[in-house]
């Protein structure tokens, strides 16, 4: 039987994270291999809008990944909720993307396989990532078998702990034990300091970064009555290009 993760386990990928059109075309242009689309920053990612997926489908070339998640808060979701996730999946198979990112847990902590599974099949024949919801999950080790039964083709994970260099032991148990069944993919804290150690230690062939930095708004006027932070989510390209000089 052939390893469908042998040819892409040869060579190194960097996905960057992007909340925004501007920023997708700028990581493309800096070197980046394939995108995470999400919008709100601050809630860990939500869904992108209809015009957000369509507009970046028309714009890049390389792989884009759309996170699938109807909102912000816990990883627990509602039947309803479900069937959001199921029909925003369909519209990115509609709209020619390669895969999504998504996670789901039950309330207990545990994955919830029946859904998952679900979903996976729905996504056929795009690549799903289970994303960072993997990192509020109880047992890890036994979540990471029950994703790979799912069907997922990989999961993003800082290891548990809020920056990837804290959870690099677990990283690399779940490398130990993937046994390129499925992709592990670092991320959270991941840079240009970091990444060589990251990639030595782990053995990954895939890391994740949003290389985040701010512009300045361009808005002249602002009311001073209402005081609000009207700098925007962007990318630092050189950042993305000195991550790719340790490939």
């Amino acid at each position: 039987m052939v390893n469908m993760f042998s040819d892409m386990a040869q060579k190194k990928l960097l996905e960057i994270c992007v909340f925004n059109v501007a920023t997708a075309v700028e990581a493309e242009r800096a070197g980046a291999d394939r995108l995470e689309l999400c919008e709100n920053y601050a809630n860990g990612g939500t869904t992108p809008s209809y015009g957000y997926l369509k507009t970046v489908r028309e714009k890049i070339a390389i792989p884009v990944f759309p996170m699938i998640r109807p909102r912000g808060g816990d990883y627990f979701h509602t039947n309803d909720e479900i069937e959001i996730i199921r029909k925003d999946i369909l519209l990115c198979k509609e709209l020619g993307f390669e895969g999504v990112v998504f996670g789901l847990l039950n309330q207990g902590g545990t994955i919830d396989r029946d859904n998952t599974a679900r979903l996976v099949e729905a996504a056929y024949p795009l690549e799903v990532t289970f994303h960072r919801a993997f990192d509020r999950c109880k047992e890890p080790l036994e979540a990471l078998e029950t994703i790979i039964a799912c069907g997922c083709s990989r999961i993003l994970t800082s290891g548990q702990m809020p920056k990837v260099m804290d959870g690099l032991s677990l990283l690399i148990q779940l490398v130990q034990q993937a046994d390129e069944r499925i992709i592990i993919m670092p991320g959270s804290g991941l840079n240009s300091s970091n990444v060589a150690k990251i990639l030595t230690d782990t053995g990954v062939k895939e890391v994740h970064t949003s290389a985040r930095t701010r512009v300045a708004s361009t808005v002249t006027y602002r009311n001073e009555n209402l005081p609000e932070d009207f700098d925007i989510d962007f990318v630092d390209a050189e950042e993305i290009k000195r991550i790719k000089t340790f490939f």
